[in-house]
């Protein structure tokens, strides 16, 4: 089986007065059917990587490509019917969603592209209905929800276009407690149904082990480690990894807080994992 997404020794940089690598030779890839989580802390470089993939952001080098073919960066043309396919969940929901068009109309988009490339139809109902708000809500503007509720919507929007591959950028950190972990399993629940792959960036590694089969740490523009889930998560081999989970709050009733990390790394967490130590 060929993988959806290839990523080869990817670089992307932001020149300036002090040209910034925000990511620094990666590799992943993502099969079919499959949930790849990008951890790590805030400025590490998972969004950039996030939109070197959906091609908002162009490499310095390396490559990015879906089902074989370069994802090319996106200009002021209307891209090719099969990139189409690769759908992006905004960590603000405010910026993706138009403010003027209806909530309807918007999903109905992302039909036009599914069926603009031979998928079956379906209705914006159908849709808002499976992210959990009533198809009663269509005919209203995107100011006319709660923060969360946008999300929902602007979720619903990108899984209209009946997707092969996901990417999601913090999609959960504008919902409530109580709804991240419903609708994050929403979303895995639909990719495996379709058949579809999805790269799911999150700070939020409670979360993470519940949806993701895999999960790569990133730090400072590195994947670090990268494995089974399960793996990472009850045998963290790379000093960050070990650092990122001591900080996850535990309910333990004594009201300890949880360790965190030093602002000033020590030197080995710099360090990426030898690749025979990257678990499969």
């Amino acid at each position: 089986m060929s993988a959806l997404l290839t990523i080869d020794d990817l670089v992307v940089e932001y020149p300036g007065r002090v040209t910034v690598r925000a990511v620094d030779g990666i590799e992943l890839s993502i099969m079919p059917g499959e949930v790849l989580a990008l951890v790590g802390e805030s400025g590490c470089g998972k969004s950039s990587t996030a939109r070197a993939v959906v091609g908002m952001e162009r490499p310095q080098s390396g490559s990015v490509r879906y089902r074989g073919d370069a994802v090319p960066p996106l200009g002021l043309r209307r891209r090719p019917h099969r990139f189409t396919a690769m759908q992006m969940v905004f960590q603000d929901p405010n910026s993706s969603l138009n403010p003027r068009k209806r909530v309807g109309a918007q999903i109905a988009d992302g039909i036009a592209a599914a069926v603009a490339r031979g998928a079956a139809g379906s209705t914006p109902g159908e849709w808002i209905e499976a992210v959990g708000l009533s198809s009663s809500l269509l005919n209203r503007f995107p100011h006319q929800f709660s923060g969360g509720q946008r999300q929902r919507i602007a979720i619903a929007r990108a899984l209209a276009a009946r997707p092969d591959l996901i990417v999601a950028d913090e999609p959960i950190s504008a919902l409530d407690a109580s709804s991240q972990a419903a609708v994050a399993g929403l979303m895995r629940r639909l990719c495996l149904d379709a058949g579809a792959g999805m790269l799911f960036i999150s700070h939020d590694l409670s979360v993470v082990r519940v949806i993701a089969d895999r999960t790569a740490v990133m730090y400072r523009g590195k994947i670090v480690e990268s494995g089974r889930s399960e793996t990472i998560w009850s045998d963290p081999m790379h000093p960050y990894t070990q650092a990122l989970l001591s900080a996850i709050p535990h309910p333990d009733g004594r009201g300890i807080l949880p360790a965190a990390p030093d602002l000033e790394a020590p030197a080995a967490w710099s360090t990426p994992l030898p690749k025979a130590l990257n678990r499969p």
